[in-house]
């Protein structure tokens, strides 16, 4: 048999490098047409081919917004931490079975009656309370909190996906997840004073957002 001379050696490794880098281009294209599909797009692929990837993209934009939701209704962090675990989970099924419109307003269903659920198995319904942080901008808020309009609910939800990447992080550490100034720089590495803006403006921005929405 004969032996592989140096200059074969290095085309094949060059190819096969190639090759490698060529698949890897492929699935980061993937993986961003994946993430500027709206909700409707990814869930009708979803029901059609059950892709995992797809699913994988609407958990990360609504994880944050269901923990926030959940620990509303329950509050306990681990309690809404098992809550949306419970909820994800049963969700892929759920997706499959039945005809939804809205994706956002569907979740949000979905969220709520698995927490008073939760609640009344403990025989320990009460009303959702609010701290003062959530109190600072209550007519955005109490949309995660109450049942509102499905429109309500679908403008915050959008709403919050259009802010930008350090306002997005700071607004659900901050209202969502009870985190204070001091948690969020720790967990951010953002700067004290730039998280307060990124908050502040976020808030401003939201709330812009959500009045135009609602008036389209």
């Amino acid at each position: 048999m004969p032996a592989t001379s140096p200059s074969n050696t290095h085309t094949i490794k060059k190819d096969v490098a190639g090759n490698v880098s060529t698949q890897k281009h492929k699935i980061l294209n993937a993986k961003n047409k994946i993430s500027q599909l709206t909700d409707e797009e990814l869930l009708k692929i979803f029901q059609t081919k059950r892709d995992t990837d797809v699913f994988g993209e609407l958990y990360k934009r609504y994880i944050s917004l269901t923990y926030g939701l959940c620990l509303k209704y329950l509050e306990d962090k681990e309690l809404a931490h098992d809550a949306v675990m419970d909820i994800f989970e049963a969700l892929m099924e759920k997706m499959a079975q039945y005809d939804i419109k809205n994706f956002s307003s569907w979740l949000y269903s979905v969220a709520k009656n698995h927490c008073l659920q939760l609640l009344r198995k403990g025989k320990n319904i009460s009303f959702v309370k609010m701290d003062d942080a959530f109190m600072e901008n209550e007519e955005l808020f109490t949309l995660i909190d109450k049942p509102q309009t499905e429109e309500e609910i679908s403008a915050l939800m959008y709403c919050i996906e259009t802010l930008s990447g350090e306002q997005k992080t700071s607004i659900q550490y901050f209202y969502l997840e009870e985190k204070s100034y001091a948690d969020i720089v720790e967990l951010t590495g953002f700067a004290l004073s730039k998280v307060k803006s990124y908050i502040q403006n976020g808030k401003r921005n939201l709330k812009t957002c959500i009045i135009n929405v609602l008036k389209n």
